[in-house]
């Protein structure tokens, strides 16, 4: 347990603002968001400044306090949980919270690590320009964590993941030295990328302050369809129509198994079913320009659907009529992981494999998944176009203590589903990262050069251990 003494030397530091102590103020942050993993912390940091940062990592690192860097707690993989045994310190990005620079001509913002994604969104719509990446925790996830996850969201087939948007990053690494890489510089041939290593390290290598993001026009006119189709194999058929008709201007292209619409048609107020035809598979597609050219979106999908139509690659389809319906149809989509929820207790699996194996993935793990273990169901969601599933097993139906059948049948789930993951050449973490979940799968299933070079980076780094420890990073024991 960390004592008052040491928690009044970073209040020195940080100030009274700068540090909560209260129990009651704390609880909130020391549980995941999916409720697995607890922690205990004796306090939460909070500084407002880069420079606070430093002088709080640098006290740290003399002292031998770990850090566990937070942002809006949004993880998936318990990666931003402090400890059970007290051992660390909350770091909250929070207060830093300020956009420093949106500049419109350039394309670029520079934001603090604790600004919400959300707000993000509205500063660069006010300035005609967009950031493009979108989740359904965007109102309170924020810059730091989705640089240090490396997240991607539904737009990542026309704009990438997060280390394509980042052009810059401000960090303090494990020793409280001050990272400056912020200038969006095209070509910078200085040796490793220290931009790239942070990005995607859940703070196990340094703590994220600000960064630099790519900008994109704004949207000038959209159009959003849902088309129904038999399997996931046609919705991947679809996917290359689309392309070939639409060419980059497709935005968004997810698929879902009819039984996830379900759920959020029992689960979510309001919601609907967008086309008249209950089909087993769903595609929701976004096509977007950012100048008004003609022919317009609208009558560009309605062309190709009705040419996919045509050819027997789908069996129903709607277009959006207009945005109010566009964003009901998005909603089915970002209130899938609520819906999941409410459904009961099950696992869910975050990962991706190479596209064209993607359908057959999506109807073979989870037949397979239902074989292994009697009573449970599988189905799965995701976006097709970068290969990300996302794969849930449910408990079997009358289920009442989810957390004792997690824990019975969670380890051979996981396996079961890592391994067939493997298999298909893919990997166990798209998008949500490792965490403390997924981190002793990770050490299972890799090769030792992958984990020789995992340790080596982070003991160069964080020699001390002191950057959110047991994350990320397999143990010895651990493969």
């Amino acid at each position: 347990m960390i004592g008052q003494d040491i928690i009044d030397r970073f209040r020195v530091i940080l100030g009274d603002k700068g540090v909560i102590t209260d129990a009651s103020d704390i609880a909130p942050w020391l549980t995941d968001w999916r409720g697995r993993f607890h922690g205990h912390a004796a306090a939460i940091l909070q500084p407002d400044s880069t420079e606070q940062v430093a002088r709080t990592v640098a006290l740290a690192a003399k002292i031998g306090v770990p850090l566990v860097p937070q942002g809006g707690n949004t993880s998936m993989v318990g990666g931003a949980t402090p400890p059970p045994d007290g051992s660390a310190l909350i770091l909250s990005l929070r207060r830093m919270n300020r956009i420093r620079s949106l500049r419109a001509e350039d394309n670029l913002a520079i934001c603090e690590a604790g600004v919400i994604l959300a707000n993000l969104h509205d500063a660069a719509d006010q300035a005609g320009r967009r950031f493009p990446l979108s989740l359904g925790a965007k109102g309170s996830a924020t810059i730091g964590g989705l640089i240090s996850t490396n997240a991607g969201g539904t737009q990542v087939l026309r704009h990438g993941t997060m280390r394509a948007l980042v052009d810059g990053v401000e960090a303090v690494l494990p020793d409280g030295g001050i990272f400056d890489g912020l200038d969006a510089l095209k070509k910078d041939n200085r040796g490793y990328d220290v931009r790239q290593l942070l990005i995607g390290a859940e703070g196990t290598l340094g703590i994220i302050t600000a960064a630099s993001l790519r900008l994109v026009p704004a949207i000038a006119a959209r159009a959003v369809g849902w088309a129904g189709v038999q399997s996931p194999a046609d919705a991947l058929a679809l996917l290359r129509h689309a392309e070939a008709h639409l060419g980059n201007s497709v935005e968004g292209f997810e698929v879902i198994a009819d039984d996830g619409l379900g759920h959020v048609l029992s689960h979510i107020p309001g919601t609907r079913c967008p086309i008249q035809t209950r089909t087993p598979w769903h595609v929701l597609i976004e096509v977007d320009h950012d100048s008004d050219r003609r022919p317009g979106p609208v009558e560009r999908l309605e062309s190709a659907l009705a040419d996919a139509l045509e050819q027997g690659i789908i069996m129903d389809a709607a277009i959006a009529a207009n945005e109010a319906q566009a964003e009901a149809f998005w909603r089915i989509r970002e209130s899938l992981s609520e819906a999941e929820r409410a459904q009961g207790p099950a696992l869910q699996y975050d990962v991706s494999v190479p596209v064209a194996r993607m359908p057959a993935f999506m109807t073979d793990a989870a037949a397979a998944a239902q074989r292994a273990f009697p009573g449970t169901t599988a189905s799965s969601f995701g976006h097709l176009g970068d290969g990300n599933v996302h794969f849930h097993v449910r408990a079997p139906v009358g289920t009442t203590d989810g957390p004792a059948w997690i824990a019975a049948q969670g380890p051979a789930i996981n396996a079961f589903v890592h391994d067939a993951v493997v298999a298909a050449g893919g990997s166990i973490s798209a998008e949500h990262g490792i965490g403390q979940m997924k981190r002793a799968e990770l050490g299972r299933l890799s090769s030792p050069a992958r984990l020789t070079a995992l340790r080596a980076i982070k003991a160069a780094f964080d020699p001390h251990g002191i950057m959110n420890p047991d994350k990320l990073i397999p143990r010895p024991d651990e493969g």
